[in-house]
């Protein structure tokens, strides 16, 4: 059985998808942009202020359902722009230490509006 997690706090989904699904002892929190949940709007600046957003995004979504960032055991990140990859890490490293989640990283061709990073998580619920 599976239960869908929402809060008014991350971005209303902009397609037919659910801001996280719990099947079983996981949680996997759809793809995130830097959208500012207040204005519903993208936050202006470069790839780094997106990756703050995002990460302020999956951190509500999580506390929704029960969890923190400390519970994310997969990353999946992708990036318009693969030379953005140092601002993207400098931020990720301030949410994640060491032992850091097991984690993927794609540049695609492009993002919904126009973005420059976007990043679904998978968390586990420790017994």
């Amino acid at each position: 059985m599976k239960k869908v997690f929402y809060t008014d706090k991350a971005p209303k989904p902009m397609n037919p998808y659910s801001q996280a699904i719990r099947a079983g002892d996981f949680l996997f929190v759809s793809g995130q942009i830097g959208i500012d949940p207040t204005t519903n709007k993208l936050v202006k600046g470069n790839a780094a202020d997106e990756t703050e957003q995002v990460f302020k995004n999956i951190s509500s979504i999580l506390e929704a359902a029960g969890l923190k960032l400390e519970n994310v055991v997969k990353v999946v990140l992708y990036m318009n722009d693969i030379g953005d990859s140092s601002l993207i890490n400098e931020v990720y490293e301030k949410y994640y230490e060491e032992p850091y989640p097991a984690r993927t990283s794609f540049a695609v061709g492009s993002l919904p509006l126009g973005a420059k990073v976007k990043i679904d998580v998978t968390a586990h619920y420790d017994k």
